[in-house]
């Protein structure tokens, strides 16, 4: 596997946006500060996946998957 520059790393997480990224595969709904979903790393019912836009992350409080935007994508 390729190894990127952290600098190139640091600057897609500075022009992307993880909703825009993680919303072209699940479907995201705006709840307080965070967007919700059903986790696309388990089958559930009710969401319990978790994006913060502000701090750049997501987080899955059914299975424990978390991660940034370079982390989902791979």
């Amino acid at each position: 596997m390729a190894k990127y520059d952290n600098n190139f790393n640091d600057e897609l997480r500075q022009r992307l946006s993880i909703v825009d990224v993680v919303g072209k595969s699940v479907p995201l709904v705006k709840k307080g500060q965070n967007y919700w979903a059903c986790c696309p790393f388990h089958n559930e019912k009710t969401p319990s996946f978790s994006v913060n836009e502000q701090k750049g992350f997501y987080h899955c409080f059914g299975c424990g998957e978390h991660g940034d935007i370079i982390s989902f994508v791979m």
